[in-house]
């Protein structure tokens, strides 16, 4: 929850803006500021204060207690002009308030941070549990020197900066210097950080299930107890638990559930004919009869693959009775990341915050050329650009799936959506099942040029690439021949080339067959760029030689008017008549 404190007019009028657009997220606290502030950051993750720095920095002061439990802290200054984040800018998530505050409130975002500052990752926000002198290594880092990156196994990273060196590559030696450990094992040391040494982070990767099996009423403190304890004797980070899995008979067995809360992890559940199927070096008839299958535990934790850490275990009980619970350890092979990004038709502003993150999150960039420099700004230091020309999209396909298979956080970049008529395609036609694909959706083309052009897309429409690069032209034809005897708006992509200058006014054709001369037709080329241009004209008044390939024509339906300039099509055909 995000505290909301304001002391003037103009504060909360900027405090209501954000309570409005956030109202299942944020809480409004009333009342002197002094006891507002104190009340919020007892009961809140996240506050935004709508007063000056100062004032916030005497009111929080006494109530710090350590970056991993303070709150965090940002002020939006009277003007409504900046968002500070002056407190828990990475454990607390400060640094993304403030910039999510900026983008509502118009507000430029004021973070000080100094990874943030220069582009360098800090260790903790890469997503993984953090662990060690994350100060002194992140000193390292900012100042150049050389950093070890230990790799007990492949995980899909962030680009770290270029001192980042795996153990052994330059100067980089196991243990020599400031390290960069990524390991679901405990560590050993003798630092500040119970387990860790100075000059060591330990980053824990989500890698280990423990599958659980429990008795009805087992308690939440036996299954934990026992969980806790295979770890601990196993030499393994509970902070590297991904999940408790178990038969699905037991999905809502509160011991496993508390479990599971307490951790802070998801319950995954199968099926007994799934746990039946899995070889496991322990079956047991007990399990047999209760739920169906000859293992739980062992079974859960091994069917999605892995190395059996920790073979089945019992619990112990005090008083001698028979064990309540019982679980199994299996470490998880690291999987490559590929996230598949829609840019948008061009536009900064139209780049979707998730896009952006996602690059943020790569480490390798497949895409492009001039696609990439749209965004170079954005990716980290140390990202990997892979780039090609026009004409490249199945290489570049093969390329970020390739790249994913060795371990990496890649990202496929498309403009628009880069699921339409882009690479999220060719891309997932060549990956399989042994990588995590993600998609970020974009704003497309046709979007774009419709809001340019009105509200053409108003009721059913479809899009069609005139390109017979990859469609043979007869389908094309059969395509277009179909919407215009349905009476549905077109968008086309690719209209006109160079090579391409008789496709355009042949798919005119098939529509005029259907549609009145005068139907509305609209052409926007280079949507949301600085060199946009836009018209509306009519099926008999567009000159196809005026149309490239950086243009999207859109052409109306029977119902679709042109009403003060603007193309518009009727969400309904029953307005279209009252119109009249």
């Amino acid at each position: 929850m995000i505290g909301l404190i304001s002391a003037t007019a103009a504060g909360a009028a900027a405090r209501d803006r954000l309570a409005a657009a956030w109202p299942d997220r944020t809480r409004v606290y009333e009342g002197p500021v002094a006891d507002a502030v104190r009340r919020a950051f007892g009961e809140c993750s996240q506050l935004v204060c709508f007063l000056a720095t100062g004032a916030v920095v005497r009111l929080v002061a006494p109530l710090l207690a350590d970056k991993a439990s303070d709150p965090g802290v940002v002020c939006v200054d009277e003007g409504g002009r900046f968002a500070v984040s002056l407190v828990g800018g990475h454990g607390g998530g400060a640094n993304e308030l403030a910039r999510a505050v900026g983008r509502l409130l118009g507000a430029e975002p004021v973070v000080t941070t100094a990874t943030d500052a220069v582009g360098v990752p800090g260790l903790d926000t890469l997503g993984l549990p953090v662990e060690g002198d994350v100060a002194g290594v992140s000193r390292a880092l900012l100042d150049g020197e050389p950093v070890a990156l230990e790799l007990e196994s492949v995980w899909p990273l962030p680009a770290l900066p270029p001192n980042v060196l795996p153990s052994g590559v330059g100067s980089a030696v196991p243990g020599a210097g400031p390290t960069i450990r990524v390991t679901d094992r405990l560590v050993d040391g003798d630092g500040d950080s119970p387990g860790v040494g100075a000059g060591v982070v330990v980053l824990r990767p989500p890698s280990l299930v423990v599958g659980v099996g429990a008795s009805k009423g087992a308690p939440v403190d036996e299954v934990l107890g026992l969980v806790e304890g295979a770890l601990a004797d196993a030499r393994l980070s509970v902070a590297s638990v991904a999940a408790l899995a178990t038969v699905d008979a037991k999905a809502g067995e509160p011991g496993i559930v508390g479990a599971a809360e307490r951790l802070g992890v998801p319950v995954v559940t199968y099926s007994a004919d799934e746990l039946a199927g899995v070889e496991v070096p322990n079956p047991s008839a007990a399990p047999l009869a209760a739920v169906g299958t000859p293992s739980v535990a062992e079974a859960a934790a091994l069917l999605g693959g892995g190395e059996l850490l920790v073979p089945k275990r019992k619990s112990e009980r005090a008083d001698g009775a028979p064990a309540m619970a019982t679980c199994a350890v299996v470490r998880r092979p690291g999987r490559g990341r590929l996230a598949v990004v829609g840019l948008g038709p061009g536009a900064r502003d139209l780049l979707t915050p998730r896009a952006e993150a996602e690059l943020r999150r790569a480490s390798v960039l497949v895409g492009l050329d001039q696609y990439v420099d749209q965004i170079r700004d954005l990716l980290r230091p140390g990202t990997r650009i892979l780039e090609s020309g026009l004409g490249a999209e199945e290489e570049r396909a093969r390329t970020a799936v390739a790249e994913a298979r060795k371990g990496q956080a890649v990202a496929l970049i498309g403009s628009g959506d880069a699921g339409v008529y882009a690479m999220a395609s060719p891309a997932l036609a060549e990956a399989s099942d042994d990588i995590d694909v993600i998609g970020v959706p974009g704003v497309t083309a046709a979007l774009a040029a419709g809001a340019i052009l009105g509200a053409p897309l108003g009721h059913d429409h479809v899009s069609i690439s005139l390109s017979d690069l990859h469609t043979p032209w007869h389908i094309i034809e059969r395509r277009v021949l179909a919407a215009a005897e349905a009476d549905i708006v077109v968008t086309f992509y690719n209209p006109r080339s160079r090579g391409r200058d008789w496709q355009l006014p042949k798919a005119l054709a098939i529509l005029g067959a259907h549609r009145e001369p005068t139907t509305p037709v609209g052409v926007v080329r280079n949507a949301s760029r600085p060199d946009e241009s836009s018209r509306v004209t009519t099926l008999t008044g567009l000159d196809p030689a005026t149309v490239d390939m950086m243009t999207v024509v859109t052409v109306g339906n029977t119902a679709t008017r042109t009403i003060a300039g603007r193309m518009v099509t009727p969400r309904g055909y029953r307005w279209q008549d009252t119109a009249r």
